[in-house]
């Protein structure tokens, strides 16, 4: 992630320690993709989910014991995804218990079933913070996720979110069928009092595979980027109180360096030391995903390689098993990095960026990033 409201605007958040603080990357943040089943059809699943759950996902029983293991290992965080999570019926049962073992525990929804009482739940169990996707305004929205009305019911999902005192923030997969409505999603940010935004790039995985023609070209990105930070600036003269980042493209980090040298190079030089502890992309290091089966993969995009399953081996012991190559290589992967990723004055703050995206483009892991647009 690349905190424009830190890096850009000098905003303290309190993630800050996770992202620039001295136990960076010590052990992954963990996304665990608890169902496939969900209540919609969004173009870009990376997960490819469905209308109903998997057999033999994992149970209540061997999640609690997941839970156990990733308290005793020190994950920081653990993410409930999907999937809907809110569709599994045991989800606040896991949720409570992975606050009681002392995890800091996270939603990532669409948002569409988030009623009051349902909220209320959220906040009560301890979720520390919920995710809600929207991929455009209405009409985009809507057409991008496989049903009418998905756009106001997540609306809804998070103002019962902010009603019930839920830290929530809005997700928004940037790619050529949404571009256009990027200012427009300011607009409805500042309307609706919308406290955080996390602007992702288009990783090809999944459904989002059959989207890499729907990308956005590097012009569009820069576009993109240019529009953000400079809503990102007006909103913090303006003291519109919303945290604004942008995920899974670590050019990013090297772009907004450059624009704020040419603005305030005391703050640039600030800004740069953070992105060197930050250290850039950290998939198979500080982020982590576990299948609804219990396939342990470098991260989310990353579902057609499994390192192991949790019904043999704990995830704990996974991770830190470097025998498998693609493991070793993600956590040193400077020296086999290929094209203009190797020789990138950069690297140090971007660690080579997607290498799944470089896979699904190039049929090689290790080759440059094809979504680089410096």
């Amino acid at each position: 992630m690349i905190a424009c409201s830190k890096l850009y605007c000098g905003k303290i958040t309190e993630s800050d320690s996770m992202r620039y603080g001295p136990d960076k990357h010590k052990k992954p943040i963990v996304v665990w993709n608890m169902t496939k089943q969900c209540n919609l059809h969004c173009v870009h699943c990376y997960i490819n989910a469905k209308g109903k759950p998997d057999a033999n996902e994992l149970t209540t029983e061997t999640a609690k014991k997941l839970i156990d293991d990733l308290a005793e290992f020190q994950a920081p965080v653990l993410l409930f995804s999907g999937g809907e999570p809110l569709i599994r019926e045991d989800m606040f049962e896991l949720g409570a218990y992975s606050v009681q073992q002392k995890l800091r525990t996270v939603i990532s929804t669409n948002g569409t079933l988030i009623t009051p009482e349902v909220a209320k739940k959220i906040k009560d169990t301890g979720f520390s913070y919920v995710g809600i996707s929207i991929d455009g305004l209405e009409n985009t929205n809507d057409k991008f996720r496989g049903e009418k009305g998905a756009f106001n019911k997540a609306i809804k999902g998070i103002h019962n979110c902010i009603e019930a005192g839920v830290k929530v923030g809005l997700r928004f997969t940037i790619n050529k069928n949404n571009f256009s409505d990027l200012k427009g999603i300011f607009d409805l940010i500042e309307k609706e009092k919308i406290p955080r935004v996390c602007f992702y790039h288009l990783v090809y995985a999944g459904r989002g595979t059959k989207m890499i023609e729907e990308d956005v070209s590097h012009k569009e990105t820069k576009e993109a980027l240019d529009l953000i930070l400079e809503k990102c600036e007006k909103f913090h003269k303006d003291k519109v109180e919303c945290e604004i980042l942008t995920v899974d493209n670590h050019t990013d980090g090297p772009y907004l360096y450059m624009k704020l040298k040419s603005k305030d190079e005391e703050r640039a030089k600030v800004a740069l030391k953070l992105l060197e502890i930050n250290g850039g992309n950290s998939t198979g290091i500080g982020i982590a995903e576990i299948d609804n089966l219990g396939e342990v993969h470098a991260d989310q995009f990353w579902q057609h390689y499994s390192f192991g399953n949790i019904h043999k081996r704990k995830f704990s012991e996974i991770w830190m098993d470097t025998s498998d190559p693609l493991m070793a290589g993600l956590k040193n992967r400077k020296k086999l990095l290929k094209g203009k990723c190797a020789e990138c004055k950069w690297l140090s703050i971007c660690n080579g960026n997607f290498r799944v995206r470089a896979e699904a483009y190039y049929q090689d892991v290790w080759a440059e990033d094809p979504a680089c647009y410096i």
